[in-house]
């Protein structure tokens, strides 16, 4: 399917049919009120949910989550209010153990996947693509992701943390995302993709920064779709970032959204997130299709809020994410890495592993924070 429609299906043969109206039973985690928390705002008080993107032009505020392959989550809540994020109570959050992990994609396969990408780009298929792979490990039946954000928090504190609990809907997220899919204020709407990751700005390489001005390149383009003629600028390019254990190079996008463009046009123009595809978009996504074994759910998605009456919104892309999948008992992760020609195999593996390390343990609890470790 064509990436520029609106959230059915964002790859090739995917279908849009697990939506927001599917409620599984678990009476197991029904203890575990719905609820959103974004950086210093928490929402309860679930009021209705809906997978459509025309909703958020109405009224309320919304916790959103758009999986990668299509499904569109919104609920709007009723009480939105300042809070902290709790202090971690000992006990609440009982992760699985660090060799409890599998991946979708090992070592071998994934750097054989690397390699097959680079044939691609010299047949002239593609310039950039972005491979992922799935971690699942088993997860507790009583777990609660609101108590693995506390853990977060503080181990790897993120921008773009939070936590969307809505388990009759099947979604459960915990993200320390560093990176802004989509803000909006009013009519201008900005995007900060992330291309370029080391564990200082030292290693950082050409290759990411041409990755990350190709990435710019197609943000542009995507938003541009559904903004002004002349609006869309790039206030910084290729800015390093520091994050926890690593570096990014950050770039802004910003344009002015034309009168007749709202949510469903905006997220029709630049799903799924450029910076976790490739370019050519639609190309990209055909690779990936047939190079990824497991479905990427919320990451690599959209993550966030919207508050229709003041006009405002902050969507992450879901990376650094964790999500509960009931069905499978099993707790997910993602993570990967942009390919281009300049790739090396095993380097590539290597930042999936950076990317992946320290949340891993602050999930299975062998981080260690402030005094002492996890538990």
């Amino acid at each position: 399917m064509h990436p520029a429609d609106p959230l059915v299906g964002a790859r090739s043969g995917t279908s849009g049919s697990r939506l927001a109206g599917s409620r599984p039973r678990l009476d197991h985690v029904l203890h575990h009120p719905p609820l959103a928390r974004f950086g210093d705002r928490v929402a309860t008080g679930l009021l209705d949910v809906t997978s459509d993107p025309a909703a958020l032009d109405s009224t309320g505020f919304w916790a959103v989550c758009a999986d990668f392959e299509g499904r569109l989550t919104c609920a709007r809540f009723a009480d939105v209010r300042e809070a902290p994020v709790p202090a971690p109570v000992p006990g609440a959050w009982r992760g699985p153990a660090p060799e409890e992990w599998t991946s979708s994609l090992d070592r071998a396969a994934y750097t054989a996947a690397v390699r097959r990408i680079r044939e691609h780009i010299a047949a002239g298929e593609v310039y950039q693509a972005n491979l992922c792979r799935v971690l699942s490990a088993p997860v507790a039946p009583g777990a609660d992701v609101d108590a693995l954000t506390a853990l977060l928090a503080r181990g790897n504190p993120a921008p773009y943390a939070g936590t969307i609990r809505l388990p009759e809907h099947g979604v459960e997220i915990a993200t320390a995302s560093p990176e802004l899919f989509l803000r909006r204020d009013g009519r201008t709407v900005e995007s900060g993709p992330i291309k370029g990751t080391g564990r200082t700005e030292a290693d950082l390489l050409e290759k990411d920064y041409a990755e990350n001005v190709m990435i710019v390149d197609l943000v542009r383009n995507d938003i541009g779709r559904v903004c002004a003629t002349g609006s869309v600028t790039v206030p910084d390019l290729c800015a390093v970032e520091k994050h926890p254990g690593l570096v990014h190079l950050v770039s802004t996008v910003r344009g002015e959204l034309r009168a007749d463009a709202g949510w469903p046009e905006l997220l029709a123009a630049a799903f799924p997130p450029g910076s976790v595809t490739g370019a050519p978009k639609s190309s990209a996504l055909r690779i990936i299709e047939a190079l990824e074994p497991a479905p990427r759910g919320p990451y690599c998605g959209g993550i966030g809020w919207v508050d229709a009456d003041r006009g405002t919104a902050e969507l992450a892309v879901g990376i650094r994410t964790f999500w509960i999948d009931r069905a499978a008992g099993a707790l997910r992760f993602g993570t990967g890495a942009g390919i281009t020609w300049g790739s090396d195999p095993e380097g590539e593996w290597r930042e999936t592993e950076l990317k992946a390390s320290r949340l891993l343990a602050v999930a299975s609890g062998t981080y260690a924070v402030t005094e002492g470790a996890l538990t």
